[in-house]
């Protein structure tokens, strides 16, 4: 599995171990930890990297491999407009290079980390898979390419994908798993807390119903479980989808996030209100019918529960 031993990586090593499948982590441990994986087998290279095919079919071949989940990308929606090439070069090779070392491997089951970020600014509450993508920053883009290759790929020479398109990704399934990144919502909010300082709100005349962002907050826990069901739907022989929404199919705005940190701590703390940051969409949540229906699963944890786990989290 690339990106193994990232927050959400060490999460889904945990539930394909504990579901019997043997997992091995490739990381080049930029943002991942080795600590994260305790004694699951760790393979550390860049993915994106001109010699990293090679390198991945050596894996593939002396590890015998049999399926991939492709999680390692840049994530950071701010980063990928200031930097489009970077993310372009990182997100895409390391699709390319992994593509056309499991088809000289024959390694044919894929699992692909895509992202809610394919949507681009949606004028529905609730966003189904068949609407049309129109990402608004780099970093959607290039989730969108990706798709878009290991479709072509599956048609070309029988790769058999699913594509998850993730929305906001938090709390964790393990006190020693927390979100260490302070890239999201909820870990920049806990460091805000931790060091007494205000919680930035980006934008505060979005039109939803408080003036803030809404988004759909999936605990890593449910997350982790979906790319298990999404291992078992590849062994089926009539796939209809490729792509699924990975969501609770419920939306929350930024400050109401901030009342269940408060409800949860138990204590007050200030709140900013900032401009809006390039790259964000006013609302985006999933509709999660497919996923329910076809991969019988669905979320299990409430925006409360995410919150109080990545709180007890932080205390580890």
């Amino acid at each position: 599995m690339t990106g193994g031993a990232g927050y959400i990586g060490a999460h889904v090593v945990r539930a394909l171990e504990a579901s019997g499948h043997v997992a091995i982590a490739l990381d080049d441990l930029t943002a991942g930890l080795s600590e994260r994986l305790g004694q699951t087998e760790l393979v550390s290279f860049d993915l994106a990297s001109p010699g990293a095919k090679d390198q991945l079919i050596e894996t593939f071949r002396t590890k015998n491999i049999e399926a991939v989940i492709h999680l390692a990308a840049r994530k950071a929606v701010g980063e990928s407009v200031l930097r489009p090439e970077f993310y372009y070069q990182q997100n895409l090779n390391s699709v390319i290079n992994l593509l056309e070392a499991m088809h000289e491997a024959n390694v044919l089951k894929l699992v692909f980390s895509s992202s809610a970020a394919v949507y681009g600014s949606p004028e529905l509450s609730l966003v189904p898979e068949d609407y049309n993508c129109k990402p608004i920053n780099p970093y959607g883009e290039t989730k969108l390419i990706g798709e878009w290759m290991i479709s072509n790929a599956q048609r070309a020479w029988g790769l058999r994908a699913v594509a998850l398109r993730y929305f906001n990704v938090a709390g964790a399934g393990f006190d020693d798993l927390g979100d260490t990144s302070v890239a999201n919502l909820i870990p920049i909010a806990l460091k805000a807390i931790r060091e007494d300082k205000p919680i930035e709100v980006f934008g505060s005349d979005w039109p939803t119903k408080d003036g803030s962002c809404i988004r759909d907050y999936i605990h890593v826990a449910d997350l982790a479980d979906a790319h298990i069901r999404a291992l078992e739907y590849l062994n089926e022989e009539n796939r209809e989808h490729l792509v699924f929404n990975v969501g609770s199919g419920q939306g929350s705005s930024v400050l109401e996030v901030i009342q269940a940190l408060r409800d949860v701590i138990q204590k007050d703390f200030k709140v900013n209100l900032v401009a809006r940051r390039a790259g964000d969409p006013a609302e985006l949540a999933a509709d999660v019918s497919r996923i329910n229906s076809t991969l019988n699963w669905q979320a299990k944890h409430d925006l409360l529960s995410i919150v109080e786990s990545a709180y007890r989290a932080s205390l580890n």
